[in-house]
C-alpha cells in the first residue's frame, strides 16, 4: 500500500515520456513524408555534363555522369528533370528550360553565365593566340562579367523564382581551370593560365553576388577543384583532347568536384 503512490508516479512519468517521444517522432516522420524532392537541373554545359560522356541522343550533350543526375540518384528524389544544355546562355535558359519548372518544384540547380561572357572565344584566343590577344580577350570577358552579366543573371534568377516559387535555388559556380606550375612545352604559358584563373575568380564573385541578391545559395566549386585543374598530376578538367569537351570537367570532375560542392550546401 505505501508504494502505490510511487508506482503511480513512475507510471505517470513513463506515460509522459512515451507521449513526448511519440509527439516528437510523429511530426518528424510526417514532415519527411510530406517533403518529397522535385529537382530540376538547369544551365549550360557545366550542368549538362559535357566532358563526362557518354551523352544522350539530344544535341545538348547530357551525361548521367554529371553532378545533377548523380545527386538525384543519391538522394532518392521523387522526380528529376534535366533540361540543362551544352552551349546555353541565359537567354536559352529563359526561352527553352523554364518550362520544366512548376509550383511543385522544390529544388533547382543552375550553372550559367560563362557562355554569355564568351567562354569559347576566350579559351580559343588564349590557347592558340599570343599573350597579348589572350590578355585582350580576358579583359573583355571580365568587363562583360562585371558590366552586363549581372542584369542577365538577375533576370534569369527572377524568372526561375517566378516559375518555381516553392523551390530552393542553388547556383553553382565554375572552377579555376588551370594549375599554374610547369606543364610541358605545348601547354599554355603560366601567364595565360593565371589570366584565365583570374577571370574565373571575377565570374565567381559576380555570380555569387547576384545569387545572394536573389536569395539563392551559391556553391563555390573552386575549392573542390583546387589542385585538379589542367596541368595537375590528376586533372579533373579536360585540355584540348576533345574539341567540344575541351576545358570542361571530366567524369571525376563532376563526381569529385561539382558533386561535393553541391552536397556541401544541401547537407
Amino acid at each position: 500500500m505505501p508504494h502505490r503512490p510511487l508506482a503511480r508516479a513512475l507510471a505517470a512519468l513513463v506515460a509522459l515520456a512515451t507521449a513526448t517521444l511519440g509527439a516528437l517522432a510523429v511530426p518528424a516522420a510526417a514532415q519527411a513524408a510530406a517533403a518529397p524532392i522535385h529537382y530540376v537541373a538547369l544551365g549550360d554545359s557545366y550542368s549538362s555534363g559535357v566532358g563526362a560522356g557518354p551523352y544522350d541522343l539530344s544535341t545538348c550533350l547530357r551525361s548521367q555522369k554529371s553532378y545533377a543526375p548523380l545527386w538525384a540518384a543519391a538522394n532518392n528524389v521523387a522526380s528529376f528533370r534535366f533540361p540543362a544544355c551544352g552551349g546555353a546562355v541565359t537567354a536559352d535558359v529563359l526561352n527553352n528550360q523554364l518550362s520544366s519548372l512548376s509550383s511543385t518544384t522544390t529544388m533547382v540547380t543552375i550553372t550559367v553565365g560563362g557562355n554569355d561572357a564568351g567562354f569559347a572565344d576566350v579559351m580559343t584566343s588564349c590557347r592558340f593566340g599570343s599573350t597579348s590577344s589572350c590578355t585582350n580577350a580576358v579583359n573583355q570577358a571580365k568587363a562583360f562579367a562585371t558590366g552586363t552579366l549581372p542584369a542577365r543573371l538577375d533576370r534569369t534568377y527572377a524568372a526561375i523564382r517566378d516559375r518555381a516559387p516553392n523551390a530552393r535555388l542553388i547556383v553553382l559556380g565554375y572552377p579555376r581551370l588551370f594549375e599554374t606550375g610547369s606543364c610541358g612545352l605545348l601547354a599554355m604559358s603560366s601567364q595565360k593560365r593565371t589570366l584565365l584563373n583570374e577571370a574565373a575568380d571575377v565570374l565567381a564573385q559576380v555570380t555569387a553576388d547576384r545569387a545572394a541578391a536573389a536569395g539563392a545559395t551559391f556553391a563555390d566549386t573552386r575549392p573542390t577543384f583546387a589542385g585538379h585543374g589542367v596541368c595537375a598530376a590528376q586533372p579533373w578538367i579536360r585540355d584540348v583532347s576533345g574539341v567540344i569537351e575541351a576545358y570542361h570537367p571530366n567524369a571525376d570532375g563532376y563526381r569529385h568536384g561539382y558533386l561535393p560542392a553541391l552536397n556541401a550546401v544541401t547537407g
